[in-house]
């Protein structure tokens, strides 16, 4: 073993990716197969950290396993920063959409919580509600 090979162990503690994604991410090819040391363990080196802690970053940040495949091309000389610039757009865009989605939601079940009279009534307007045949209103 090079002084700079590591174990799987290694790799998913400084990274703080679990081993399982760790290999997940090997199988779909967003982390390169590591080389094996003669008793078949994987062995990484700091650049394969670096990569994984790209990829977990992004993965936080809400990006989708096909936009961190992009941004992984892009990030190799591949790509100018408006690329970049573009697919952040992109996703930010899609995260507003999702925000604005979740503030109707919320307004809804407030709407539906605030006509429950939360006493020891057996009829509930919240179950009247939500077994209406129309139940997004």
């Amino acid at each position: 073993m090079d002084a700079s090979d590591f174990t799987i162990g290694w790799l998913s503690q400084q990274t703080g990716v679990n081993i399982e994604t760790v290999r997940y991410y090997e199988r779909i090819g967003l982390l390169p197969k590591p080389p094996r040391s003669d008793g078949g363990r994987r062995l990484y080196d700091p650049a394969a950290a670096r990569r994984l802690n790209f990829i977990r970053r992004s993965r936080e940040l809400g990006f989708s396993i096909d936009e961190i495949r992009a941004l992984l091309v892009l990030s190799g000389g591949n790509g100018r920063c408006a690329d970049v610039h573009a697919l952040t757009v992109r996703h930010l865009d899609e995260v507003r959409a999702k925000i604005a989605d979740l503030r109707k939601l919320e307004r809804t079940l407030a709407r539906t919580a605030e006509r429950c009279a939360r006493d020891a009534s057996p009829e509930c307007p919240i179950i009247e509600a939500l077994s209406a045949p129309d139940a997004r209103r």
